[in-house]
């Protein structure tokens, strides 16, 4: 009998056969796409039969792809499971590198000429991502140019993936020693959960085992990041983008204005931050007050822990507000393998939720009976139901959407189970300990995500001025970015230096600022 609390990857692919067959016929794919190499745009059915062709392939590759990585993630040091992210991670090199020529062959063709194609009704389904070619075409290089990044691309993916093996699969932090003096391992899963505890000497021993671990690795991760920086400087440089932080807001559908102004906004509002911590430090009588005691909940009533299957109704009764449809798929979702729910060894820290065309979402994340992993199911499962609409109602191109829309879907289930958790509590002492949890959550992600921001801003814009950072420089850039968002009335640990260091997200650069800017929005139209 099948675990509904874990993936089943056969949902994907039945058997290994699946999976080769599907190899071959990516690779089919290819040899037919490539005929049209050169003459892509000579008239409207090479364009609409190319495009045809590219929407299969994609739909063959998204589950090959997809398959390996889960794998892969499901046990980061075993050997098969990397060897198989590896051949799709290659297959995903080919495949751009074969693919190559259908962007600058539209983007330098005569635009009025592929206009006039568009109106076609047989290319109304590829119009947007075509569109989307023209508009971006300054930032678009020669073929051959194009082609020379593309068979770059496993290349520019070592600093993630050796970022994730490093402290994933071979980090080791070390025991904490509970009141009644028994032992715990720490993990990343469990870290939070340390933080939480009202006993201040459990919090300070996970504060300091953590970042004595990555105080050790700090030279080795410093060059992880810079170097994935720096690729990402020059690849910005060479398409003609005024800057990284240009490209990436260009392809959020953002601007330029957006992040300015979120930083802008964020400095000038800073006093709230500070008092909000002046309060918590009164609220919790402490004439100290660390680093390690900011995620400690002053009106927590009862241990912060909940089972899953708690967790589960609780999130199906605070979303039930989104219609029977919603909730029906929700209920799909806990019983029919679409979350990987519990830590498990050397399986991927932190939590997502990738959308697999054809097949259904698929949830990583590592459920430690806490209060806090609740709202983690609700955002991730609003990942899921938005990939579920998303490629249930539109082809595989169209079904792509930016994080910064996505990110929308998972912050409004945020709120609605905050909202429901509060309205249905009586109990004053109780409703005070989530309404705090509520406004926790809100500063923590506008003020927290928007100082890994403008770490992120700062470090690019020095790599791309000509400076030579060290470990050190990053450490000293995160220390003092500390002490400008918290203030004061907090003691600024010197450990707190090294956790730059431990954030995923800065391999996907400027990828944190989406999280402030909808969650703010977000949270002011619920108020």
């Amino acid at each position: 009998m099948k675990n509904a609390e874990e993936w089943d990857l056969t949902d994907i692919f039945k058997t290994e056969k699946d999976y080769e067959t599907c190899k071959n016929n990516i690779e089919n794919k290819l040899s037919e796409i490539t005929k049209f190499e050169g003459i892509l745009c000579e008239n409207s059915d090479n364009l609409y039969n190319c495009y045809s062709i590219y929407e299969e392939l994609l739909k063959q590759f998204e589950k090959l792809y997809s398959y390996g990585m889960f794998k892969y993630h499901l046990n980061m040091a075993n050997q098969e499971g990397i060897k198989k992210f590896k051949e799709v991670e290659e297959i995903s090199t080919k495949i751009s590198t074969k693919t190559s020529f259908i962007i600058p062959e539209i983007s330098y063709a005569d635009e009025n000429k592929i206009k006039e194609f568009l109106k076609e009704e047989k290319l109304e389904k590829y119009k947007r991502e075509i569109t989307e070619i023209l508009e971006k075409s300054k930032h678009i290089l020669t073929k051959q140019e194009e082609s020379i990044l593309a068979n770059y691309q496993e290349i520019f993916s070592a600093p993630e993936n050796i970022f994730d093996i490093l402290t994933n699969a071979e980090f080791t932090f070390g025991k904490i020693k509970l009141e009644d003096g028994k032992e715990e391992l720490i993990t990343d899963a469990t870290y939070t959960n340390y933080l939480k505890d009202k006993n201040v000497n459990i919090r300070k021993q996970a504060f300091l085992l953590m970042y004595k671990k990555y105080s050790e690795f700090i030279n080795t991760i410093s060059e992880i990041y810079l170097s994935n920086v720096k690729k990402t400087c020059i690849t910005s440089k060479l398409r003609n983008y005024s800057s990284s932080l240009e490209k990436a807001v260009i392809n959020d559908d953002a601007t330029l204005k957006v992040y300015n102004a979120l930083m802008q906004g964020v400095n000038e509002s800073l006093k709230f931050n500070h008092k909000f911590i002046s309060l918590k430090k009164k609220l919790l009588k402490k004439e100290d007050f660390h680093m390690y005691d900011l995620y400690v909940n002053p009106f927590e009533v009862e241990k912060d822990e909940i089972t899953y299957d708690d967790a589960k109704n609780e999130v199906l009764e605070a979303l039930e507000i989104l219609g029977d449809e919603y909730t029906k798929k929700l209920q799909e979702a806990f019983s029919h393998n679409w979350i990987d729910v519990y830590e498990k060894p050397n399986k991927r820290s932190g939590a997502y939720s990738s959308g697999v065309y054809g097949v259904h979402p698929f949830v990583l994340m590592s459920f430690t009976n806490s209060k806090r992993d609740v709202s983690t199911i609700a955002h991730e499962l609003g990942h899921s139901m938005h990939s579920y609409y998303s490629n249930s109602n539109q082809n595989i191109l169209d079904a792509n959407y930016t994080i910064m829309c996505a990110e929308v879907a998972s912050t409004v289930n945020e709120i609605l189970l905050s909202s429901y958790l509060a309205n249905k509590e009586k109990d004053p002492t109780k409703k005070a300990e989530i309404i705090y949890e509520l406004l926790e959550m809100i500063r923590a992600t506008f003020y927290r995500q928007s100082m890994f921001a403008e770490f992120e801003k700062e470090v690019h814009e020095k790599i791309e001025n000509g400076t030579i950072l060290s470990s050190e420089d990053l450490n000293k850039i995160y220390y003092e970015l500390n002490q400008k968002y918290f203030g004061n009335e907090i003691i600024i640990d010197k450990e707190i230096q090294y956790e730059w260091a431990r954030i995923p997200h800065f391999y996907t650069d400027f990828y944190v600022y989406k999280y402030a800017t909808r969650h703010f929005l977000c949270n002011m139209y619920s108020i």
